[in-house]
């Protein structure tokens, strides 16, 4: 575990002592049985811009509370989408802020369990869950479509590591990591684990390569053989983009490979070589063998 880890692991875990801590004392802004912290706004503006909201974007708000998340999201970049939440109080209050705003074409809050909630059609999802809820929410999240975006609020995904992370000085928060909001954006990744062959035309040679690929979240690792050798290989998906890097030691050329990845196939370029030597080459690959997702387990 790197220390940045160690870092936000404890700061998680300080935070929920903290929240646990200041609910009694906290403002009780909703009128159901959890206490409600609002996300402040400095937060809720971050947030949206990890994501890269835009009026195309479909963002949908995990608690929503009194529903500022998704009304910045409307009033602001012109994206649509809604919150779900339980207490029928913030429910009220967040429709009468989208009308108040003059969104109400393009948001809506409704009452429902989020783990049961139809996250398919969201672009964007938002939450400011404590840990165990979001631990309970991954699998779920990670088999939305590849690309979707995700930033949470104060507690991250567990073992899936963050693509983006800030830091913010918020004076005003009071719970949690008092003066301190962490916020931390995801991008579900495509799923390529498994064997991939490739056909690739170096210098005019037509060279075969065999890629056998393991992936844990976004992170990949495995081997590459071409002609009769072989070389490890590393790389990371950022939703449907794919970079792999091999060789470069031990008498193999560093190979790098980035592509789009579509249904069972990959397509982008390879570069082989450093320098002035260097050539790049079209790549395409073909999925021949799926494999399963590494299990990761969760942090205790």
């Amino acid at each position: 575990m790197s220390m940045t880890r160690k870092v936000l692991r404890w700061a998680g875990l300080v935070s929920v002592l903290g929240t646990l801590a200041a609910a009694p004392a906290a403002a009780q802004e909703g009128r159901g049985d959890v206490v409600y912290v609002p996300t402040p706004q400095i937060v809720v503006d971050t947030m949206l811009e990890m994501a890269k909201v835009g009026s195309r974007d479909y963002l949908i708000d995990l608690g929503s509370g009194d529903g500022r998340i998704v009304i910045t999201a409307a009033s602001k970049y012109g994206a649509s989408g809604f919150g779900v939440d339980l207490d029928t109080y913030l429910l009220k209050l967040a429709n009468q802020n989208a009308q108040k705003a003059g969104v109400t074409d393009k948001v809506h809050f409704v009452e429902e369990n989020l783990f049961t909630t139809d996250l398919s059609r969201a672009t964007v999802i938002t939450s400011y869950l404590l840990p165990e809820m979001n631990l309970k929410l991954r699998p779920k999240l990670m088999s939305l479509k590849p690309g979707t975006r995700i930033v949470a609020h104060d507690y991250h995904l567990g073992e899936w590591d963050p693509d983006e992370q800030r830091e913010l000085v918020v004076p005003e928060k009071k719970v949690g990591t008092p003066g301190i909001s962490y916020v931390f954006s995801y991008v579900v990744p495509a799923r390529v684990p498994g064997r991939w062959q490739s056909l690739v035309s170096i210098g005019g040679r037509e060279t075969p390569m065999e890629f056998s690929l393991q992936q844990e979240f976004q992170e990949i690792e495995g081997k590459v053989e071409i002609r009769d050798r072989s070389a490890d290989l590393r790389g990371r998906i950022l939703g449907e983009r794919i970079r792999l890097v091999a060789g470069g030691r031990g008498g193999l050329p560093r190979y790098e490979f980035t592509g789009q990845i579509g249904d069972g196939s990959i397509t982008g370029t390879v570069v082989i070589g450093e320098g002035a030597s260097r050539q790049q080459a079209v790549w395409t690959a073909k999925q021949v063998q799926r494999g399963e997702l590494k299990r990761a387990s969760d942090e205790k």
